[in-house]
């Protein structure tokens, strides 16, 4: 894999169902400042993202590139669901686009999942990532590429309810964390079948709150450790297996 040059820096950010996270990392992925937050705005329109993205980088350091996780299906920068923010909001907006205009650099904008798998894996078989938190996010790598998105989350899982529903944050309100962690072992039993991977690794703000014991393949990861995705993401810009060629499929 082609590395990035050595000094360049790269602006990553996270959007999520409640809060933005962004910080600057080098080009291997290491942070150069404590990553900041601010509430994801209400309503999460593309407009008050973009507000609050500019007023949350407004005084950080210098940045070459820009990377951003997003909470939905992204295909070449284009989003296409944005169940969390409002599919209304958000239905074939080219975000990369605006991002571009907005902050003034080239920009890269794919699932947040993916951009977090990035961050965490250790590019050895098949590995696979699943973020627990406003919904469920997925992603796969092979070896350390990502591969096509899958939106796991909109499959049905129980009683015509898919994932979202099943063990997204309304449902942990509603029902509880003993419930929900019942659930959330279900989740993991079908994951181990399904996808057969050879290591899972578990993000989002209600990773925290399993009660369980996990196997031995399996490791809670952090956002810090996510967000360092926004350097391997340029990095695979360079291979044919990218979030532009494979992750995003062809109309």
């Amino acid at each position: 894999m082609n590395t990035t040059p050595s000094k360049l820096k790269i602006l990553s950010i996270d959007i999520g169902g409640s809060s933005i996270k962004a910080t600057v990392l080098n080009s291997i992925g290491d942070l150069t400042m404590d990553y900041k937050k601010i509430p994801t705005p209400n309503p999460a329109n593309p407009d008050n993202v973009i507000k609050a993205i500019s007023a949350l980088v407004k005084d950080y350091p210098p940045y070459d590139k820009v990377s951003v996780g997003f909470p939905g299906y992204v295909r070449n920068g284009v989003v296409k669901t944005a169940p969390n923010l409002g599919n209304d909001y958000w239905k074939d907006l080219d975000f990369r686009k605006l991002l571009e205009t907005t902050l003034g650099k080239d920009a890269q904008v794919v699932n947040d999942a993916d951009m977090q798998g990035l961050g965490v894996v250790n590019g050895k078989g098949l590995e696979m990532v699943i973020t627990l938190g406003t919904g469920f996010g997925t992603a796969l790598l092979m070896d350390g590429h990502l591969l096509p998105h899958l939106e796991v989350a909109h499959h049905p899982v129980s009683k015509g309810r898919d994932y979202d529903a099943y063990i997204g944050d309304k449902a942990l309100n509603k029902e509880g964390e003993k419930k929900w962690n019942r659930r959330i072992r279900k989740v993991f039993k079908i994951l181990k079948t399904v996808f057969n991977y050879d290591y899972l690794y578990i993000g989002g703000g209600n990773s925290d709150l399993l009660d369980f014991k996990l196997d031995k393949n399996m490791k809670i990861v952090t956002n810090a450790d996510g967000i360092k995705g926004g350097a391997r993401l340029w990095q695979e810009e360079q291979h044919p297996v990218t979030h532009t060629a494979m992750a995003t499929p062809t109309k």
